[in-house]
Order: structure tokens, then C-alpha cells, then sequence
């Protein structure tokens, strides 16, 4: 059986969907063998837009904008959706009910992740909007039983910032990486067992070596699990990719 096409929407930013490319064509070759690569296609929008919406709070004007990019990939051909952000999971249930394929949610490969490595507590890294609203970290706790430990408002602005001023557009500050550092540090003292890397530019700036904790990254989780989907077989989770997986 040939490998399911894997639609991906991307651009959000540019730097974290390229490592998706890069992470799903790998991981085909390395299964595959040879010179295979990933069957997928990928409808990339223009970041300064979307990030515009955001701040400006016009949610229902960016879920139309994934809902188009959804259909976009149904209609090329595209067996399942990936949406390459966790902020935009905001509006998942949305993308999910508009269009017949199943949609690969972040959150459910990493929280797959997590429980697999015994924990439950864990810290939560990502834009504001991630760190404060419950369309993610509601996820994490209903659907999969886990605590999660957010940094305080001023640590949550600096994780913020950094992700908006820096990392969207390819930069990567030694001064940045030490104030991530230090709100990590700070989570571990509060009793996180691990720390969620809960937006997909984090792993361009941190890694390993910078936490005492153990670190999840979500990009190369979730695009893990696109290639799982693609392939065949089940998720880490145990969900049969034979039916929706939203």
C-alpha cells in the first residue's frame, strides 16, 4: 500500500515548517530506506497576517483562514491535515469538522510522549496564548490526565516576546536562551517533571542542554506522528489511524 498523503498547513512561521519537512522526510527515508521521502503537500500562509490577527484578538477571521488552508489540502489530495503550530490548535475542532479526513492533533502525540516517560506534571512553554487560554492545556488535562504548571506573568510576557520578536524570524540570542533557562529552572522548583516545548520555534533556541528536566518537543513529536499516520499503523497513543484521530 502506497503511503497516505500528509497535508500539512504551514508558515506559521516559516523556520518551525521547515523543520517539519525536514523531521517527516527524514523519518521516511530512515523507514523506508533508500531515497524514499514523504508523500505530502503543504498550503504555507504569510505569518505577518496571521501573527496581525492574533494580537488583534480576530479568531474567527483566522479560523476561516485554516478552514480554507484544510479544504485546500483535502481537495489536492491530502489524507489527513497537520496543522504545524500549536497556538493554531486553538481553532483544531473547527478545521477538524470541515473537511472528511482526520485532523493529527499536537497535543495527543506529546501527551503521548509523556505518559509513556512515567510523568504527569509537567510545565507548559508556548506563546501567551497557549500558556493562558484552555483550547491546549485543557486538552492536556481532560483528555489525558495531566497536571500542568505554567511560568507567572512575567516569565509567560518574556516566553512570549521571544517567540514574536526573535524566533518567527530566524533569530537566535544567547541572552534569550538564559532567560529560557531561568523560567525553566523556575518551573522545576514548583515540581514540574518535564517541560512541554509548546511552540513549534522553542526547539530552534533550546534543547537538551539547557534543562535539568526533560524536555518535550512537540514539532518533532507531532511530525513523528504525521509520518506514523502516513505509514500506517497506530500512534503512540494506540489510536488506529483508520478513523479520526482529531
Amino acid at each position: 500500500m502506497r503511503p497516505k498523503v500528509i497535508g500539512l498547513i504551514g508558515g506559521m512561521s516559516w523556520e518551525s515548517s521547515a523543520e517539519y519537512y525536514r523531521i517527516i522526510n527524514r523519518a521516511a527515508r530512515e523507514r523506508l530506506g533508500g531515497v524514499h521521502s514523504a508523500r505530502s503537500l503543504m498550503w504555507s500562509v504569510d505569518f505577518g497576517e496571521i501573527e496581525r490577527l492574533q494580537h488583534a484578538g480576530e479568531w474567527a477571521a483566522l479560523e476561516a483562514e485554516m478552514v480554507v488552508a484544510a479544504r485546500r489540502l483535502e481537495a489536492g489530495g491530502a489524507d489527513v491535515v497537520v496543522i504545524c503550530t500549536n497556538t493554531m490548535h486553538r481553532m483544531a475542532d473547527a478545521v477538524a469538522a470541515a473537511v472528511s479526513i482526520p485532523l493529527l492533533h499536537i497535543a495527543d502525540p506529546t501527551a503521548a510522549a509523556v505518559k509513556a516517560a512515567g510523568l504527569s506534571r509537567i510545565g507548559l512553554l508556548g506563546t501567551v496564548f497557549t500558556m493562558e487560554q484552555d483550547f491546549y492545556k485543557g486538552r492536556l488535562a481532560a483528555r489525558h490526565g495531566l497536571e500542568v504548571l505554567v511560568p507567572d506573568a512575567e516569565d509567560r510576557r518574556v516566553i512570549h516576546d521571544v517567540i514574536y520578536r526573535e524566533l518567527v524570524a530566524g533569530v537566535v540570542r544567547d541572552e534569550s536562551r538564559a532567560a529560557y533557562r531561568a523560567v525553566i529552572a523556575r518551573l522545576a522548583e514548583r515540581g514540574a517533571e518535564a517541560v512541554i516545548l509548546g511552540c513549534t520555534e522553542i526547539m530552534l533556541l533550546i534543547g537538551p542542554a539547557d534543562s535539568a528536566l526533560p524536555l518535550f518537543d512537540t514539532t518533532a513529536l507531532h511530525a513523528l506522528a504525521a509520518v506514523d499516520f502516513s505509514l500506517g499503523g497506530v500512534d503512540a497513543a494506540g489510536n488506529s489511524f483508520d478513523k479520526p484521530i482529531s
